[in-house]
């Protein structure tokens, strides 16, 4: 079994966003040379996500209203998190809610997506550098 290992670094500069990341994670796929395994891929980061779903901007700002309405930013003093000098607990809720990682099943080389399905990066604390791993697995 081979097993391949990969980093993708972003610096989103608002304080959120979203990034497909479908292209770099399927060229780790043909990096890895694995034609049957697995594709995990997740957040390293506590304020991160990483999810599948379609590449319809409608639907990031769907995303983005209704993450607000579960955990609004501000006022930053309603979270017992933010009392450490942090203004980021509403990042840490958000990404509790998307995800911190998916599995894609590795096909004949190529991931398994049903239809209009992308991998996404979802940044709720940007303005700093943060990664996303890609671990294969498979023969």
């Amino acid at each position: 079994m081979k097993s391949f290992r990969h980093e993708l670094w972003f610096e989103v500069p608002a304080r959120r966003g979203f990034m497909n990341i479908t292209a770099p994670v399927e060229q780790a796929v043909r990096d890895s040379g694995v034609r049957e395994g697995l594709c995990l891929v997740n957040a390293m980061h506590i304020t991160a996500s990483v999810f599948i779903n379609d590449d319809e901007p409608g639907l990031h700002d769907d995303y983005e209203q209704w993450l607000e309405r579960l955990a609004p930013h501000a006022p930053t003093s309603n979270y017992r998190h933010n009392l450490t000098g942090e203004d980021n607990a509403d990042a840490h809720l958000k990404r509790q809610v998307m995800g911190r990682e998916v599995m894609v099943a590795i096909t004949a080389g190529r991931l398994d997506f049903g239809p209009w399905e992308q991998i996404f990066y979802g940044e709720f604390d940007g303005r700093r550098r943060k990664r996303v791993l890609i671990k294969i697995i498979g023969e």
